[in-house]
């Protein structure tokens, strides 16, 4: 797509941001992440940075009922925090699209709790627009500019081993653990398996993998890489969740767990596969 037949940015965008996005079409000018290496990897692989694209959303979220008796699924704030990350990544998308863009690399999904408000977070999704010099069709299946979470050396790297991305994909659970598979069984030192404990993130880890995989089937990827699953807490405890029942002792846990990744398919060139490079991590 030429900058010329470029649509214009969707009105569910701020003024200010559909002002920047104006100025940057017309201008030829671009705004990037990347670092310089990262910068001169995705040149090379035949794509040009054209803007730095991101997405907002602030979401409250209200409080959801427990049972203290038992472990179990919050499903109404899994649906929320799906919700919330989900509108975030699609007003990002949106800007990409009106800058003509391929897709979006080095993408980047964070949570921030805000003080002026109870219960109210504001989910921020980041990453730097590219597109194709030669305008090989790199947009997925759904005809929207692919997303990633691949560094530009990563996505350097995928492509010159013949994939592509099609999409970021995630999958996610808001768990509550009972207070009383947390409790350890007192008057003994030995050490033993939490069990029930165990069972409950398990359980939690298990869907929301399942979730990421749905989501990456419907965009016809053949695998996803570089999954990330982090387990978040958020400072709910007490502020988001209500319980029925008696309860004794101390309270549950609620947790989040969080999947998520890149979903690639394979490209119709057949290129031979890299030799990776061995890198070390000085920080570590």
């Amino acid at each position: 797509m030429s900058t010329d037949e470029t649509p214009p940015p969707p009105a569910d965008l701020p003024v200010h941001a559909r002002e920047r996005l104006q100025r940057a079409r017309d201008a030829r000018f671009f705004t990037s992440d990347l670092s310089v290496s990262e910068f001169l990897l995705v040149k090379e692989v035949g794509f040009d940075p054209i803007g730095l694209v991101m997405g907002s959303s602030i979401y409250q979220i209200a409080p959801a009922t427990a049972d203290p008796q038992h472990s179990h699924e919050l499903e109404s704030l899994t649906q929320a925090m799906y919700d919330a990350r989900d509108a975030a990544m699609t007003r990002l998308e949106e800007e990409a699209e009106a800058l003509g863009a391929d897709g979006v690399i080095g993408v980047r999904l964070t949570v921030n709790l805000q003080a002026w408000g109870e219960n109210i977070a504001e989910f921020l999704a980041i990453g730097t627009a590219v597109r194709h010099r030669g305008g090989a069709p790199f947009r997925n299946q759904k005809g929207r500019p692919f997303t990633s979470d691949l560094s530009g050396q990563q996505f350097w790297t995928l492509l010159r081993a013949g994939f592509r991305p099609v999409g970021f994909v995630m999958g996610n659970c808001v768990y509550y653990v009972a207070p009383g598979e947390l409790m350890v069984v007192r008057g003994t030192a030995s050490n033993r398996e939490l069990l029930e404990y165990t069972h409950a993130l398990y359980d939690a880890r298990e869907r929301a993998v399942e979730r990421l995989q749905t989501e990456a089937e419907g965009l016809e990827a053949e695998g996803v890489v570089g999954v990330v699953i982090e387990e978040k807490q958020h400072g709910w405890q007490g502020a988001t969740l209500k319980t029925k029942g008696k309860m004794t002792g101390p309270p549950g846990r609620v947790i989040e767990l969080l999947v998520m990744g890149t979903a690639v398919v394979a490209t119709k060139e057949d290129r031979p596969v890299p030799v990776p490079a061995l890198v070390i991590d000085a920080n570590q």
